[in-house]
């Protein structure tokens, strides 16, 4: 069985946190983590099944140049690989108390950037259990990905994840 890589930055902070938990909830043999800093084109074909973790970006850094932004580094990778019969999903990290006009709108971006070069998603979540204004991450009432809000839900991950977990077990095969 190919390993799983799930691709998350930035490094040490929540969005590390929840990459960890996703790990041990699939099985921390059948993971291999993938810190988006350095990551690239030939690391995202080297695998068939990848989780993405992203943090808060907003669509001003989606074409930007950022030196010093893990994912503003990263996401002009995103376009340059065919993601055609991998296995892909996402989880995103988002505040639905100060950005509830804009919340977890990086799933929506990542989303939008994989499928359009051939990915489908696996993992989408029904957006009426949570609460927030607006979203771009939201398409036919559900998240493209699991939103996690560690800022003022932190007491709900870990049963997200475990949830998200058991929901995309079959289509990853592990």
């Amino acid at each position: 069985m190919s390993k799983i890589a799930i691709f998350f930055g930035p490094l040490k902070g929540a969005v590390n946190r929840v990459a960890d938990k996703v790990k041990d909830a699939i099985g921390e043999e059948k993971v291999e983590m993938v810190p988006v800093k350095d990551a690239t084109v030939a690391d995202l074909e080297k695998y068939d099944k990848i989780i993405f973790g992203i943090s808060t970006v907003g669509k001003e850094t989606w074409h930007a140049t950022y030196n010093n932004v893990d994912w503003a580094k990263f996401l002009p990778e995103i376009g340059k690989t065919n993601y055609e019969g991998k296995k892909l999903a996402i989880f995103g990290l988002g505040d639905h108390v100060t950005y509830a006009a804009t919340f977890v709108d990086h799933i929506g971006l990542l989303a939008k950037e994989l499928m359009a070069n051939g990915g489908t998603l696996a993992g989408k979540v029904p957006a009426d259990d949570y609460e927030f204004d607006e979203s771009e991450a939201v398409e036919d009432g559900k998240f493209l990905g699991l939103p996690v809000d560690e800022d003022f839900e932190p007491e709900l991950t870990d049963e997200r994840v475990k949830n998200w977990i058991e929901q995309i077990r079959p289509e990853f095969g592990f």
